[in-house]
C-alpha cells in the first residue's frame, strides 16, 4: 500500500508526499531528524490533514503530483473536504476510484 497524505505546516502552508510506512513518516516530519522533507525541515508541521490509500507506487505519484498542482484554495477544499471527486471531476488523469481516504490521526 501506498499513503498520500497532506501535511499543514505552522506557517499554514501544505505539504503533499507519499510512504509506504505513514507513521514512521509522520515521526520524522515531526520530529524533523535527517530523514524528514527539506521543506518540513524548515516549516514545521502542525497537523496531519488527510490521508489516501492506493495499490502503487505510479497511482501515488499521480496523485502527489495533481495535488501539488492545485491553487493553494483548492487544497485548502481539499483538505477541509477530503473528497477527491469535489477537485479531480474532470481530471481524466486521475481516476478517483484508485484511491481510498484514510482516517488516520497523528
Amino acid at each position: 500500500m501506498y499513503y498520500v497524505y497532506m501535511l499543514r505546516c505552522k506557517d499554514n502552508s501544505i505539504y503533499t508526499g507519499i510512504t509506504v510506512d505513514i507513521n514512521r513518516r509522520m515521526k520524522e516530519h515531526f520530529s524533523k531528524n535527517e530523514k524528514c522533507a527539506k521543506y518540513t525541515l524548515t516549516h514545521s508541521v502542525k497537523r496531519l490533514e488527510a490521508v489516501w490509500i492506493t495499490n502503487n507506487k505510479s497511482l501515488a505519484s499521480k496523485l502527489e503530483y495533481a495535488i501539488k498542482k492545485l491553487t493553494k484554495k483548492q487544497k485548502e477544499n481539499l483538505a477541509e473536504t477530503k473528497k477527491l471527486e469535489e477537485i479531480f471531476f474532470s481530471n481524466e488523469k486521475i481516476d478517483i476510484d484508485n484511491y481510498k481516504s484514510e482516517s488516520i490521526k497523528y
